[in-house]
């Protein structure tokens, strides 16, 4: 006996674009940027600003982003605010139509940038409505799809949602490296000249790109660097040929079990050189994996740039920026190793260091952009370690 078509809601009138989850749910709303669809995990970021720094994360691969504050757009976009040159994100959901920019350093309205990266996105659905879904059920698999002209096969829509496999197991560093080792020497931006350049480096640091942000490596030419960075499958021989004085483990995508199968490796060998070594966000899980901790899925994760984490050595609470769907399990770990920083939202593990070897990482992003910059003396921290060797 054939089993029955699923039934789904009226489409209403004038409807151009949909949400379909892979739990049968169907949310109706009106497309935005390109035409056509996208499958990925529906998060949610609570920011208020810094919406095109968000989009173009690399950090965010494989994701829709549900964007929790409804002004999106009100400042346009630019060809500066940007953290990688293609954006890795499927997508975006707002609560009401994009906003009109009004900012000087606009250059055009975020429909058009979306259109020009092949970004489906999707206004006018209840966020608040989808926000408490994603909080009280999880990140769930969805589509979205953008069609002029209110077509859709809505069951098929449903099948690709349930197809998807999901982040847990994918290795999606390998998608949003770079291809090649290359150096870089951006520093930040100030109002009144732009994006600067560092000329006079004090040290030479190896990033390894496991998806990093534009703004990580200006932070680090920032505080003196030059620097060099390599592809997420660069070996420990190929990291420690360039004589770095110190290593730095990127931000990225994906579940860090499934990178760190060629990533663990390579750190297990640079903490044994002795060189000073400073993770962020997945290379912070990555640095517990080869230490000997674990990691696991988280229901909700952490997006957004109002999450508060205690510094459990000098009791001080920074406002930081993150934007992580794995977590590190401080119970795994062993004991040379300190926990350092814990979320005040959840109680997860923010950040670790090695008790005898100049070693640390952290959960969350220093280098904000978007976010608050309470937390940028960790760059310092890690030239300081460099210092002293």
């Amino acid at each position: 006996m054939t089993a029955a078509a699923p039934i789904h809601p009226p489409q209403p009138e004038g409807a151009t674009g949909v949400l379909v989850l892979a739990d049968g749910s169907i949310h109706w709303g009106k497309g935005i940027g390109a035409a056509g669809q996208s499958v990925g995990e529906v998060c949610f970021n609570t920011s208020m600003t810094g919406y095109q720094e968000i989009l173009t994360d690399p950090s965010y691969a494989g994701q829709i982003i549900t964007f929790t504050f409804p002004h999106i757009g009100n400042v346009g976009t630019n060809d500066e605010d940007i953290e990688t040159v293609t954006p890795a994100a499927r997508g975006l959901i707002l609560r009401v139509d994009i906003t009109e920019p009004s900012n000087w350093r606009a250059t055009r309205n975020l429909d058009a940038w979306l259109k020009s990266h092949g970004l489906v996105g999707l206004g006018g659905l209840d966020t608040r409505a989808l926000t408490r879904r994603i909080r009280d059920g999880g990140a769930p698999n969805g589509v979205i799809a953008h069609s002029p002209d209110g077509k859709f096969d809505l069951d098929a829509l449903l099948a690709q949602a349930k197809a998807w496999p999901g982040l847990e197991g994918m290795d999606l560093a390998k998608d949003v490296t770079c291809g090649q080792t290359f150096t870089w020497d951006e520093s930040a931006w100030t109002i009144a000249g732009g994006y600067g350049r560092q000329t006079d480096p004090k040290h030479h640091v190896v990033a390894v790109d496991f998806g990093a942000k534009r703004n990580i490596l200006r932070c680090l030419a920032n505080a003196g660097c030059r620097v060099t960075v390599v592809p997420a499958t660069a070996t420990a021989d190929e990291i420690l040929a360039h004589k770095p004085d110190g290593v730095f483990l990127s931000n990225g995508p994906g579940d860090p079990a499934a990178t760190g199968t060629y990533a663990v490796p390579m750190i297990q060998q640079i903490v044994a050189s002795g060189l000073p070594l400073f993770g962020i966000c997945l290379g912070h899980q990555l640095l517990a994996l080869a230490l000997g901790g674990q990691t696991t899925k988280m229901e909700k994760g952490h997006r957004g740039a109002n999450h508060p984490v205690k510094d459990l050595a000098t009791g001080r609470v920074e406002i930081t920026s993150q934007n992580h769907g794995f977590v590190v399990l401080p119970e795994s770990l062993p004991d040379t190793v300190e926990v350092t920083h814990v979320s005040l939202f959840d109680g997860t593990n923010e950040g670790i260091r090695l008790k005898d070897k100049p070693v640390f990482s952290v959960q969350y992003h220093p280098e904000a952009s978007p976010g608050p910059e309470d937390s940028h003396y960790l760059f310092d921290r890690f030239i300081e370690n460099i210092a002293a060797r």
